[in-house]
């Protein structure tokens, strides 16, 4: 029989150095970018829409976000970009104050970022539970599919088929090679038949007018006083929070997928330079973009910065010196690689009725609030905050039910000993002081913690409760079994804390 161990796989590297001495990853990495890049236009054009900003606004942020994540990022082969969240949070700046407002907004969310990543808030990251990723992954696929749906609606009949036809192409030809990107040749495919068939379906150029020169070094035209600042800084703020928020959502699921580990504090560090350069250039500002990146990592198979990096420079070439023959391609041949990446994201096992059956009914229900909230408001983080304050609230019950009060002992007459079993906090001890017999019970009391532990300032509230009740019937309390953090929170605690109950 042989001893010998079974060989171990290696993680991916996914350094810029093993893919230059690759052709096969150099040339998966060169024509990801490509499809990212073509797929970012569209959706930069539309998002400066909702943004209230011209076209080359969006633009010019998707291009310089990717670049310069691409260099300072946490994670390889995340695509950030303008994004719909940010373009929702900045409308109204916009709208009210104009162009020179939300690009001081930006560059202050930028610096706010970079704070946040020096104090730690990437580690928050641990607090998110598994059924709140599965809502947001799937919420996301979901509003993936939406956005497309303004091209599949009113539109002439000839986009149909189209569609149909990019994502046949998509399915099948994968299962037949692989050298190329499917997506890329859908693309090819669909534009060269709109062109020699002539047909008359909507493309990129009905989108919006594309740049034809480079972004600059803009400086904000606003006054720098108190009165800018109230203005910009509740729109700076929420710039800061959902862009981390989707960004680093979106680094734990590509390391997911990867099967790899990215440095998140350097991800929430890169997206406050990011934000920085887009806006000393005249951007939107951006965050990571998990559609483009589930079509750079998933579908497309890259694994490295170059693809990120290159997502942006293509973007900027096709836009600005190849913006004619970009603005044929018609909007069918996208719309079909956006349902291909919505159906590829989408946690098809998270409903399967055999999960659903074995999952814990708790579980669900912060999948199907994160998903609704989700959906309802297209904002990933409002669904996810919300999700995660489901979720503990329903873990705070779950728990405060596992706390138990036993008789255990009465060493002599006078004597009764108690035995507390169970984790105390605000939730479980506030049922702890209906737990003991104040009238029945002897003279002399004696609570054993040695299997509990205090938690919070509530637990302590409640012993010197439980204590002040015995006390106005003449009896004494002894609390034995502190660990020591427990002793520590109790000693400094117990009798400040105000009045009993």
């Amino acid at each position: 029989m042989s001893n010998v161990a079974a060989p171990v796989t290696a993680p991916e590297d996914t350094s810029v150095m093993a893919a230059l001495r690759s052709p096969r990853r150099l040339k998966t990495e060169v024509l990801a970018g490509l499809v990212v890049a073509l797929a970012l236009i569209p959706e930069a054009i539309s998002f400066s829409i909702i943004a209230g900003v011209d076209p080359r606004v969006g633009l010019f942020a998707s291009f310089t976000m990717a670049v310069t994540i691409s260099i300072v990022g946490g994670r390889p082969a995340m695509i950030s970009a303008a994004t719909g969240a940010i373009a929702l949070v900045v409308a109204p700046l916009s709208r009210e104050y104009g162009l020179d407002y939300l690009i001081a907004a930006v560059i202050l969310g930028g610096v706010l970022q970079i704070v946040l990543s020096v104090i730690g808030v990437a580690k928050l990251m641990r607090f998110i539970p598994r059924s709140v990723m599965v809502g947001f992954v799937n919420a996301l696929a979901i509003l993936i599919f939406t956005s497309q749906l303004p091209y599949l609606l009113g539109v002439p009949a000839l986009v149909y088929p189209l569609v149909a036809v990019g994502l046949i192409v998509m399915v099948f030809l994968p299962k037949l090679t692989r050298v190329v990107p499917a997506p890329l040749i859908a693309i090819v495919l669909l534009t060269a038949a709109t062109l020699v068939f002539a047909l008359q379906v909507p493309d990129v150029g009905d989108e919006g007018e594309l740049p034809s020169s480079l972004p600059s070094l803009l400086i904000p035209n606003v006054p720098f006083t108190l009165d800018t600042l109230s203005i910009i800084a509740p729109f700076a703020l929420a710039i800061a929070l959902v862009g981390l928020l989707e960004s680093l959502m979106t680094a734990k699921l590509v390391d997911d997928i990867t099967d790899s580990h990215s440095n998140k504090s350097r991800e929430a560090w890169g997206q406050g330079v990011a934000n920085l350069v887009t806006g000393f250039t005249g951007g939107m500002g951006g965050c990571a973009m998990i559609g483009q990146t589930m079509i750079n990592v998933k579908v497309s198979g890259a694994r490295t910065r170059i693809s990120t990096f290159l997502a942006g420079t293509f973007l900027l070439i096709l836009v600005v010196g190849l913006g004619d023959i970009v603005a044929l391609i018609p909007m069918a041949a996208l719309v079909a690689v956006m349902i291909m990446v919505s159906v590829g994201t989408f946690d098809w096992h998270s409903i399967h009725p055999k999960t659903l059956r074995r999952m814990p009914k708790s579980e669900t229900l912060v999948m199907v609030v994160t998903v609704a909230v989700t959906v309802a408001t297209h904002n990933l983080a409002y669904g996810v905050v919300v999700g995660v304050v489901t979720a503990m609230v329903l873990f705070a019950r779950r728990v405060a039910h596992l706390t138990e009060v036993v008789d255990v002992a009465h060493p002599d007459e006078n004597t009764r000993v108690y035995k507390v079993l169970g984790e105390l906090f605000f939730a479980s001890s506030n049922d702890l002081i209906y737990q003991f017999d104040y009238i029945g019970d002897p003279l002399d009391i004696v609570i054993d913690m040695s299997e509990s532990h205090i938690w919070d300032a509530s637990t302590v509230a409640t012993l010197d409760a439980i204590t002040t009740k015995y006390a106005a019937k003449g009896k004494t309390v002894k609390i034995i079994g502190l660990d020591d953090s427990s002793t520590e929170r109790h000693d400094r605690l117990s009798g400040n804390l105000g009045a009993g109950h």
